[in-house]
């Protein structure tokens, strides 16, 4: 875990899944845009950029492999240095149809785990999530079983690539203590604490110590909040020892009733408030270092 005295790690998701355009006319749809939203952020002080794709078109959420290497073909093209975070959580949604529970309705993309990492594979970026709850996520529900995420975690580890572990609520830090000692997850470990989420982890400075307390020793991590909770968690995870993310992936409003207008804007407010509460901020490269991640340079 961070001490206070180290630099602070800004990540910035910038597009995500669940976030629409009808929130938002100012969300990243097109790989350009993607690519154009994890620049801008990089330049306002973002080492990290968390990537998810769209399609161009409809502006909905997708796992379309070429889409994915558009994005991080822009992005190394102008940006060798800033660290690139790509998604592997589409493909665990169930939606129990309403005739037959057992049988998948519309909106399901549950996927065989392998088929979740085959961007990862492919592009071999620095970083990407790895996510261990199994959660109700309003009327659908999230699976990511041990043998699954087991996986899952071959493939990427194949690839040479960092995961970031995402945890939603207690149960998957046990879950992680399991993988820890199996060897599945060698560390240093990355992970990212989600608050927000109407059945998981809610936000409070309670649960950022409690989610910290039980965490490995030697772990990085980030607590995050969703909506109005995106930037009271900045300062909520810089005191307790952790780094911080922001993006329209987590919240569209930099106050209430005012949208933000870019992903910079956003990163620029976090840094606003580290640096204010006495932080300073890693760059791509220090980051790269803290992490034990190989210079693109």
């Amino acid at each position: 875990m961070r001490n206070p005295t180290d630099k602070v790690i800004i990540t910035c998701a910038v597009t995500g899944n669940h976030t629409t355009p009808a929130m938002t006319p100012h969300l990243p749809i097109t790989p350009e845009q993607i690519a154009d939203a994890c620049l801008g952020a990089a330049e306002s002080g973002a080492a990290i950029a968390h990537v998810h794709v769209r399609d161009p078109s409809t502006g909905k959420p997708s796992m379309e492999l070429e889409y994915y290497r558009d994005v991080v073909e822009r992005v190394r093209g102008r940006n060798r240095d800033l660290i690139l975070n790509v998604t592997t959580g589409p493909g665990g949604r169930f939606v129990p149809s309403e005739e037959d529970p057992k049988i998948a309705g519309p909106g399901t993309n549950f996927l065989r785990p392998e088929l979740r990492v085959t961007h990862i594979a492919a592009l071999r970026p620095d970083i990407c999530t790895l996510d261990l709850n199994t959660m109700t996520f309003g009327k659908e529900v999230v699976i990511n079983t041990p043998s699954n995420i087991r996986k899952m975690a071959t493939v990427i580890r194949g690839a040479g690539v960092k995961p970031e572990i995402e945890l939603f609520d207690s149960g998957d830090i046990a879950l992680l203590a399991d993988l820890v000692k199996d060897g599945t997850l060698p560390g240093p470990h990355l992970v990212s604490v989600v608050m927000g989420i109407k059945y998981g982890f809610q936000p409070s400075q309670e649960t950022v110590l409690y989610a910290r307390n039980l965490l490995p020793a030697g772990t990085f991590f980030t607590a995050f909040g969703t909506g109005r909770w995106s930037f009271p968690a900045v300062a909520m995870s810089y005191l307790a020892g952790g780094h911080v993310r922001v993006g329209l992936e987590d919240a569209v409003l930099m106050k209430r009733d005012v949208l933000a207008e870019s992903n910079a804007q956003m990163v620029e407010k976090a840094r606003h408030i580290v640096e204010e509460l006495g932080g300073q901020i890693a760059t791509a490269s220090e980051t790269r270092a803290l992490l034990g991640l190989p210079s693109r340079a």
